[in-house]
């Protein structure tokens, strides 16, 4: 039976280092994946807060990584294996998998993968010393959650992201869905098009979750599709059943 995604013009604004497989995926099922990275991640200008909290792992409870990114960034900059004694929770499969890779066991993961799914399901966090592994400018919620069940936390950027000004050419014929897959997706992509969206009426706005669906409502858009779970898989398949239906 075909895909109900065969023909769709589908934009993909993931960062282009990230977004290959889930293009790779929609054009399997037939659709025509736009590739419109509107983000990056970078190393750090100064990683020296960075740098000193790997040197010092022993000294944490727990380790939480909210992104493969997180993992990436800040692995490549540890001197040694990863103290076995340090617990480690990662925010969903990806990033679990991404740990994984690089000889590190995860001891949680939430069902939800969200942050906040990550503070209410760690046990004996009261007195715990928590490092917390994330972007530049990402929320606060997990780090303040955290705190208020008497956790120590330490925040500490691995990464920072930046926007990426890609051409719109291919967004001068008019696209079925544009696909958010984190909330710096969704408002880069807002900041990029403006007001030339006379082609982008008619799309439809597909997010990889709930944070992200709440950062792209924020920004005026409507979202009509919703991941779950919220990975590219859960994405693909939301896409799949959105379209089926219509």
């Amino acid at each position: 039976m075909s895909s109900s995604l065969v023909g769709k013009r589908i934009v993909v604004t993931r960062p282009a280092d990230q977004a290959e497989s889930f293009c790779a995926e929609l054009e399997a099922l037939g659709a025509e994946a736009i590739r419109l990275p509107v983000i990056r991640t970078e190393c750090l200008n100064d990683p020296g807060l960075l740098d000193q909290a790997l040197r010092t792992l022993n000294n944490y409870d727990w380790v939480v990584f909210t992104s493969v990114n997180g993992v990436r960034h800040a692995l490549e900059r540890l001197e040694g294996p990863f103290p076995e004694t340090v617990k480690v929770a990662a925010i969903g499969p990806a990033t679990e998998k991404a740990l994984e890779d690089r000889g590190v066991r995860c001891a949680f993961v939430p069902e939800e993968y969200v942050a906040e799914h990550i503070a209410s399901g760690l046990t004996a966090v009261r007195g715990a010393h928590i490092l917390l592994l994330r972007a530049v400018t990402a929320r606060k919620a997990l780090g303040e959650q955290l705190r208020c069940r008497g956790a120590y936390v330490e925040e500490v950027p691995a990464y920072r992201t930046v926007a990426v000004r890609p051409s719109l050419n291919r967004l001068r014929a008019a696209v079925d869905a544009i696909t958010f897959t984190s909330s710096s997706t969704a408002q880069e992509f807002h900041a990029l098009v403006g007001t030339h969206t006379r082609h982008l009426d008619t799309a439809i706005i597909a997010c990889i979750g709930p944070i992200t669906a709440s950062a792209a409502r924020e920004l005026g858009y409507t979202v009509d599709v919703v991941a779950r779970p919220y990975t590219t898989g859960g994405l693909l398949r939301a896409l799949e059943q959105y379209f089926a239906t219509r």
